[in-house]
């Protein structure tokens, strides 16, 4: 039995609240801290929850309203720029589609969670420091208050606070040099809608993606090359309408990013600048703080698997948590059972940012080469079978490394 009864998890996006509801089910009280006064309702964009991230879901009680919120995709199509379908593919066999699904409607359904858990949520509490003592720990605030319990867990970003106290030369999210564009459009999309399907092009100087949703239009995203780093506030002074006419010109001539983006909405477009990963972060824990999520392991979006491996993060933490006498031990255990397998697909992810980034002649020869390569040695099992078909075993004890 631990001996860890109280956490405080500093956070409120996605992997805070699920880390929250785990330790709740293991028999933790935790309570989330966020720093911003409000929540994030109607913040941010699309992104993918992959069927492993739903099995982790599943475990804190929320697989079923996610998939009532999400759209199910259940093939990737790979395009060339002229909008001609090089090669295609489906999940894998045996496991769930993943889902498209709008960050806010997660959001709001991990706030409902936690409201009917009795997890409570503070805003408007930034971390600025910590005290360690023998048998707890506390926390300090911007604001001057203080929250003390048995540990604390930094769930609060690439820009984690919590990692810069655990390891003062902790490293910083590096830039990929891509910036993250997306929304929705008013084009129908070419031919018959098939809402199942999830498009990918190489285009000539950037890449998109797009899908069609069913309640009509288009849902598209773009990762234009950009290697200066661009943060969220130098985004949002470029207008909604000039970052438009900048997509149009990169992907003028590309079928179909010209005609969507010729029909997008301005007031749909979310950009938050450069798109970053993590490096290796050397200490993911000290003493009583430990990290999890994009704190500690932040594959950039190319992965698919952000979201998914921070719930399957906080879940894991839950389980070294409920079944490890002590906090050192279960941060330990934790560690041992994830850093390997993210390590990996941030590694994977890199290697795809460094594709979309590359240069005419460089996209030209990749493109040439994908329909060959898709249809021998890149299987959906190879590519996307241990990713994607992980499975946390939460009934199974938890043994010290």
């Amino acid at each position: 039995m631990s001996a860890v009864r109280t956490a405080l998890v500093i956070g409120g996006g996605i992997a805070g609240p699920v880390t929250a509801l785990a330790l709740h089910r293991a028999g933790i009280e935790a309570t989330v801290f966020e720093a911003y006064e409000s929540g994030a309702e109607g913040v941010g964009g699309v992104f993918m929850v992959a069927p492993n991230g739903l099995a982790a879901l599943r475990i804190v009680g929320l697989d079923e309203q996610v998939a009532a919120v999400g759209q199910p995709i259940r093939r990737m199509v790979i395009d060339d720029p002229r909008g001609r379908r090089m090669a295609e593919f489906g999940g894998v066999p045996g496991l769930p589609p993943g889902l498209a699904l709008r960050r806010p409607d997660l959001y709001r359904l991990l706030l409902e969670r936690l409201r009917e858990a009795g997890v409570p949520v503070v805003h408007g509490r930034r971390l600025v420091g910590v005290e360690e003592r023998i048998d707890g720990v506390t926390a300090r605030f911007a604001d001057g208050s203080t929250a003390s319990a048995d540990v604390l867990i930094g769930a609060d970003g690439v820009r984690s606070a919590v990692r810069g106290l655990i390891d003062p030369d902790a490293p910083a999210p590096r830039n990929v040099g891509l910036i993250g564009l997306g929304g929705y459009s008013d084009h129908p999309g070419p031919g018959r809608p098939d809402h199942a399907a999830m498009h990918f092009a190489n285009g000539r100087r950037a890449f998109f993606g797009w899908w069609t949703v069913p309640e009509g239009g288009t849902a598209w995203f773009s990762n234009l090359p950009h290697r200066a780093t661009l943060t969220a506030a130098e985004a949002a002074a470029t207008s909604a309408e000039q970052w438009l006419a900048r997509l149009r010109d990169q992907h003028a001539g590309d079928v179909p990013a010209e005609q969507v983006l010729a029909l997008a909405r301005p007031e749909t477009l979310v950009n938050v600048g450069s798109m970053h990963i993590m490096p290796k972060v050397a200490h993911w824990h000290r003493d009583r703080m430990v990290l999890v999520g994009d704190a500690a392991h932040a594959p950039s979006p190319s992965s698919g698997q952000g979201a998914s491996l921070a719930i399957e993060s906080a879940v894991e933490l839950a389980r070294c948590l409920r079944d490890l006498p002590d906090a050192p031990s279960a941060f330990a255990a934790y560690e041992g059972l994830r850093r390997d397998r993210v390590e990996r697909i941030i590694a994977q992810a890199e290697k795809t940012n460094n594709e979309k980034a590359a240069g005419p002649v460089a996209r030209t020869a990749m493109r040439l080469v994908a329909p060959i390569a898709l249809r021998t040695f890149l299987r959906p099992e190879k590519m996307f079978g241990p990713v994607h078909g992980h499975r946390i075993d939460w009934e199974a004890p938890v043994t010290a490394p």
